[in-house]
């Protein structure tokens, strides 16, 4: 042990977990989430990509702006309309505004409830459009520039 991990380094105060145990932590936790940048490249192919995307916010937000060709479904009323809106055959992948927002996690969680295959779009809304995706909003198309802090200025992607 160093002399800062012995003085209380916050960072290692708790020690990292085994290799093995961080192994399944992080493959558990991708079977749970998608990259906006991932959700927006399956989408931007063209074909059927496999999944649905679900707005889970509510119709003035929805109406703000959206990703294109989302289902739009307010978490409260998931137990409801699930069942006319989505197959149960297709994996769905929900977001809500953005990080500091927990909406698409409660969105996920009343799907899986539900029995439907569900992950979560890590960044949400915000970070669909501060990542210079297209949106669509009550008055249209719109799409801005990327920010410079979450995408690759350069490049097609960010390497991950």
């Amino acid at each position: 042990m160093t002399s800062q991990t012995a003085t209380g380094n916050p960072v290692l105060r708790v020690p990292p977990a085994s290799p093995a145990a961080a192994a399944a932590y992080f493959a558990a936790s991708l079977a749970f989430h998608a990259d906006v940048s991932d959700v927006a490249s399956a989408l931007e192919d063209g074909g059927d990509p496999g999944f649905v995307v679900l707005d889970s916010r509510s119709t003035a937000s929805w109406d703000q702006g959206h990703v294109p060709g989302a289902v739009h479904l307010p978490t409260a009323l998931i137990a409801e309309r699930a069942a006319a809106l989505l197959d149960p055959a297709v994996p769905v992948v929900t977001y809500c505004w953005g990080p500091g927002c927990n909406g698409a996690t409660r969105a996920a969680l009343a799907l899986a409830e539900l029995g439907y295959q569900v992950k979560e779009m890590l960044g949400g809304f915000e970070y669909w459009v501060r990542e210079g995706f297209a949106f669509e909003t009550w008055e249209g198309a719109d799409r801005r520039a990327a920010d410079p802090l979450t995408a690759p200025v350069d490049a097609d992607d960010c390497g991950c």
